[in-house]
């Protein structure tokens, strides 16, 4: 696959050998750190940043009537930690 930064992306999806650390946690919705489904605790664990931030961002684009249709979305389509 060929893109503006060259060859290196195609390689990197297609090497069994490569390390990709970020890939290896999962999109789940823990039991912990939740206050109504844990879909904001789940994308700040997934991605490593403040669970406060993920909710903030939530509320302002919910201000605009996309973030409560988003969130029930995840809510959805993320599964819940066993």
């Amino acid at each position: 696959m060929f893109t503006d930064r060259g060859w290196a992306p195609a390689v990197l999806l297609t090497d069994p050998h490569c390390y990709l650390g970020w890939m290896e946690q999962s999109l789940l919705r823990p039991r912990n750190r939740k206050i109504i489904a844990g879909v904001c605790a789940a994308i700040a664990a997934r991605f490593g940043i403040s669970v406060t931030l993920v909710r903030l961002g939530f509320v302002f684009f919910g201000l605009f009537g996309v973030g409560e249709l988003v969130y029930i979305a995840l809510w959805i389509l993320i599964p819940k930690a066993k």
